[in-house]
């Protein structure tokens, strides 16, 4: 069942079906920047997992061939300062922080399947999972906030403590090191690193 299904209306960036008890919800907006139809989006379809009873895990893939997620869509919040809609603004990131909870605390396992890069909010995103699977032949995980001048939130920090162990956590922080996929696996960061033709249905044969 795709969430278009479930909620009688086609998905704009975030689709989901199931395979057996698995819900893999796919990414399918460019390179999956976080703005406000991205969040509404996501969120609708992880209420309609949740709600069915059949399923007992969630994989979240992405459609780019190159990023699993590129963080917050800057381009898009610039608009909003433009604007002068500082409600707006509030609003967005509080439904940012709604579905990193959401997901920190959802009621069944999940497992990102990162495909590419992900980096910035899309990290921190990541860091939310139960569990981590990448790809191994291309992409890289990394926090640009060290280039552009964005400063970590404590909050940010503890999300990322939830997957990344200290001492490489500080690296990609304050240097902005980027690790690849298998160097994730090294880390404890990723349960496996493979070939991007396996790596979805390793995903979702282990949430299964």
């Amino acid at each position: 069942m795709a969430n278009k299904e479930a909620t009688g209306s086609a998905p704009q960036k975030v689709t989901w079906e199931k395979q057996g008890t698995v819900a893999v919800v796919t990414m399918i907006y460019e390179d999956n920047r976080i703005n406000r139809i991205f969040l509404e989006e996501f969120l609708d379809a992880l209420d309609a997992i949740e709600a069915d009873e059949t399923i007992t895990s969630l994989v979240v893939d992405t459609a780019n061939e190159k990023i699993w997620s590129n963080g917050i869509d800057v381009e898009w919040v610039f608009g909003l300062l433009g604007a002068n809609d500082h409600q707006g603004l509030k609003d967005f990131f509080t439904m940012l922080n709604v579905l990193l909870k959401r997901i920190l605390t959802y009621p069944m396992p999940t497992v990102a399947c990162i495909g590419g890069h992900v980096c910035a909010g899309g990290g921190i995103m990541a860091c939310c999972f139960d569990f981590r699977f990448m790809r191994s032949d291309r992409g890289f995980f990394f926090f640009n906030e060290v280039d552009t001048g964005i400063p970590f939130w404590p909050g940010m920090v503890a999300i990322c403590r939830h997957a990344i162990p200290e001492f490489v956590l500080t690296r990609m922080m304050l240097l902005g090191s980027r690790l690849s996929g298998p160097e994730c696996e090294q880390y404890g960061i990723a349960m496996k690193a493979l070939p991007k033709e396996e790596l979805l249905p390793a995903a979702v044969a282990f949430a299964a």
